[in-house]
């Protein structure tokens, strides 16, 4: 039997260690165009903010990878034929498979405006646009950041850690408005505030300036000019949907797959950010771009390339990430509705975060501790925890496993309510009641 996994991410090496686990024999086929193989994507914002070193964004050593006996390839796939299992790789030919999985992931949404291709225009799509932003940032003074979502800031912690003066550029009223409320994204921009970031609200770039080749500022719509030596855009992110599209399956925003990750055509599997998944909280097939769903897809995957059948079952989204240097966990439905800095979804992010159903909230906190709850009718749907983390990992499993919240439901709606105590007890108490 021969695996052909196209994809060196996360949700690639995780179906090949899970294919491995259940078949020792087979020959498994590891193919990536990253020159850099299998690295940490979330651990590039450290890097940039030069709290992690380059080399602790590998997490797999030679020897990991040699005892899972892969042929790594690194190239580019070309075309797929699902009729003869056959695949098209540059440099390397033609090669056959039993088994294929597309996890080829997604890439950045790019800048339309005129000046995008000037030398200083960056991305952080993976970790050599990390490493071309930290060798331009030790020359540039001042840059300017445009987009939306956990990159956007991603991108303006980095760039103000390695002392760039950075002008954000919002085109609304706010932060991350589909996922955010007015009260966090507050907090977030008064921390960037603090930090010596300049916030520039309701504007957009409408030319980026250049000189012999190089970015010497940017033009806004009303007639501003903001002069800096870098631009760095995060605008969303586009599943890498074109491979599976020339071979006819059948894809939406992304590769569609059933329960199974198994696409429309026969011995083909998806996983990762390239892979469109039902989600049973919304009923709806929807996108992730979170490392934890990644990599369960990819073993899911690979256990099913086996012929071990295994059900892919989306839990609700959580995320641990940093916005503004404050810890922030964003579980399940939290927001609805569009954001005009970003182009579908963005890196870190997922869809469902932003089908919220009918809920009434319950909120508190302050500027560095506020937590905000979705309720239902008899469980949570959604949670952001900002700053103080006790309850991060409890409403993660209240919400994952839809505990009844019945009879604390009417506390949590009272006015100036103690929401994190009657939670902290509660989850005390269910435990308890529990106990295997």
């Amino acid at each position: 039997m021969k695996y052909v996994i196209i994809g060196s991410g996360v949700a690639g090496v995780a179906a090949a260690e899970a294919i491995r686990s259940q078949n020792t024999a087979g020959e498994i086929v590891l193919i990536g165009d990253d020159p850099h193989g299998y690295y940490s994507r979330p651990g590039l914002a450290y890097y940039l903010s030069s709290e992690l070193p380059d080399k602790q964004l590998f997490s797999h050593t030679k020897e990991d990878f040699r005892k899972l006996h892969l042929h790594r390839i690194k190239g580019q796939v070309t075309q797929i034929n699902p009729v003869q299992h056959q695949i098209e790789v540059t440099p390397n030919g033609r090669l056959h498979y039993d088994r294929l999985l597309l996890a080829v992931g997604s890439t950045a949404v790019r800048l339309k405006t005129p000046g995008a291709d000037l030398k200083g225009v960056v991305k952080l799509d993976h970790l050599e646009d990390a490493r071309q932003i930290v060798k331009l940032a030790r020359k540039a003074k001042t840059a300017v950041v445009i987009g939306g979502g956990i990159t956007a800031l991603e991108l303006v912690e980095g760039l103000t850690a390695r002392g760039v003066k950075v002008h954000y550029f919002l085109r609304g009223d706010r932060y991350w408005k589909n996922v955010l409320d007015e009260e966090e994204s507050r907090i977030i921009l008064q921390h960037l505030q603090d930090d010596g970031v300049k916030i520039h609200l309701h504007t957009e770039d409408v030319e980026i300036l250049g000189k012999k080749g190089r970015v010497v500022g940017v033009r806004t719509k009303d007639g501003r000019t903001i002069k800096c030596g870098m631009v760095a855009f995060a605008i969303g992110i586009r599943p890498r949907i074109e491979l599976a599209q020339a071979a006819g399956l059948k894809v939406d925003r992304g590769v569609l797959v059933n329960r199974y990750l198994q696409t429309s055509a026969k011995d083909i599997y998806a996983a990762g950010d390239v892979a469109q998944v039902y989600d049973p909280l919304s009923g709806q097939f929807v996108l992730d771009s979170l490392w934890g769903p990644a990599r369960e897809q990819g073993r899911t995957a690979g256990l099913n390339m086996t012929g071990q059948q295994t059900t892919y079952v989306k839990s609700a989204p959580f995320n641990v990430t940093r916005l503004a240097g404050l810890t922030t966990t964003i579980i399940g439905t939290v927001g609805h509705g569009q954001d005009e800095d970003l182009v579908g979804i963005a890196r870190g992010d997922s869809e469902t975060w932003r089908q919220m159903p009918d809920a009434l909230i319950a909120q508190s906190g302050f500027d560095v501790n506020r937590l905000r709850l979705m309720i239902g009718e008899k469980r949570l749907l959604g949670a952001i925890v900002m700053g103080d983390q006790t309850l991060s990992t409890p409403l993660q499993k209240m919400i994952t496993d839809g505990v009844d919240i019945t009879s604390i439901r009417a506390n949590l709606l009272q006015s100036d309510a103690p929401i994190a105590d009657i939670i902290a007890d509660y989850w005390t108490e269910w435990r308890v009641q529990h106990a295997s």
